[in-house]
């Protein structure tokens, strides 16, 4: 399986298992999932599959990603189904999250079991169902909170473990040459209909952009090659693109760091306590946001800080000028080598996934976007 396969699959996979062993008696070995996006079907290997009583089963599957490093490689995922009987017509699946999988923190503790994972269990799970049959899934990561630790799911308001997320079955490595490419045909193929654009790092970005009115169309996932992507953008005839990311990647930008992999260079730190500085925040102030452990723990300080005095709005002042410096700063990488000239915009987000800023530019972008 060199292409490897995303974790909603495996989740799914190991719903179906259990049902099956619910309906039929049997314990397979394999099932096949329909990965719906794209239109595909993968044969996902079931390690073990146990009835828990008369209308509830179990089954277990190990994340395997393929080629590619993945932090959940033979993670397993077991998926519990419960069965019952009813004679209305209401909803026949309902999904929950179990232990090791994350609840979203700014929508009232729901398990981070995203659009994709919901309609790939509904899309698989119904055919095998009858008429008068419901079921409860409940998708379980054993190993979720530990393996949580080692993301940046906190970042985005997903606490005690694992997300199910992203918007497709096979998975799509974000360092690789090949995934660069493929994205940077993206930008060509949607710089053909659209002279307005929407650059996203990650998933995280996308589902706030598309929840905020931002036309899905539009989007441009990037991953951490922005520098690339911008250029690639304004070669392609792009005539503006709005920035819709986290604060902690984003930030990086306005140093002049246009490839924002920590394994390539940091900085953000340094960039918001120099940005303080330059606004006239207090000497004993800037030294604290310099030793914070993360620029969220930076921009909560400059929150106390606002809080404590009534006269302040240290937040506000020092986004306003980092949206301002990103803003220019890819303008400017962009004429350095394109001789091209692009309105760049920003939108700013915290880790509880609400908009700290948004740029002057992005709020001429914004009418054009949504």
């Amino acid at each position: 399986m060199p292409s490897g396969y995303t974790l909603p699959v495996f989740a799914c996979a190991s719903a179906i298992a259990a049902l099956r062993h619910l309906q039929q008696q049997s314990s397979p070995s394999q099932v096949t999932v329909n990965l719906i996006k794209p239109t595909e079907q993968a044969i996902i290997d079931v390690e073990q599959v146990a009835k828990i009583d008369y209308n509830c089963a179990i089954a277990i599957t190990r994340s395997d990603p393929g080629d590619h490093l993945d932090l959940t490689r033979n993670t397993p995922i077991w998926g519990k189904v419960s069965l019952s009987f009813n004679s209305d017509s209401g909803e026949q699946i309902t999904i929950a999250g179990g232990e090791g999988i994350g609840q979203q923190q700014n929508n009232q503790n729901q398990a981070a079991i995203y659009g994709y994972a919901q309609e790939l269990i509904k899309a698989n799970l119904q055919p095998l169902l009858e008429q008068n049959q419901s079921i409860t899934v409940t998708i379980i990561l054993p190993e979720g909170v530990q393996l949580a630790k080692r993301t940046s799911n906190e970042a985005f308001g997903v606490v005690e473990g694992l997300s199910l997320l992203g918007t497709t079955g096979i998975v799509q490595p974000l360092t690789s040459p090949s995934q660069l490419s493929a994205y940077q045909a993206e930008i060509k193929t949607k710089a053909k209909l659209f002279d307005d654009l929407v650059f996203c790092i990650g998933e995280n970005g996308i589902d706030l952009a598309q929840k905020s009115g931002i036309d899905p169309q539009r989007i441009i996932k990037t991953a951490n090659w922005l520098g690339s992507m911008l250029v690639t953008a304004a070669a392609a005839g792009v005539k503006s693109i709005l920035l819709f990311g986290y604060h902690g990647k984003l930030i990086k930008l306005a140093g002049g760091i246009f490839h924002t992999h920590n394994h390539l260079a940091d900085g953000r730190l340094e960039i918001m306590t120099a940005y303080c500085a330059k606004l006239g925040l207090s000497t004993s102030q800037t030294q604290q946001i310099f030793h914070c452990s993360t620029t969220e723990a930076a921009l909560n300080l400059l929150r106390q800080i606002d809080q404590d005095s009534d006269n302040s709005a240290w937040v506000d002042l020092v986004y306003q000028e980092l949206t301002q410096a990103i803003d220019l700063k890819c303008q400017d990488y962009i004429c350095k080598y394109t001789e091209q000239k692009l309105c760049i915009g920003s939108i700013l987000f915290d880790r509880s996934r609400k908009v700290i800023k948004i740029s002057d530019n992005a709020v001429l972008l914004l009418p054009k976007l949504c």
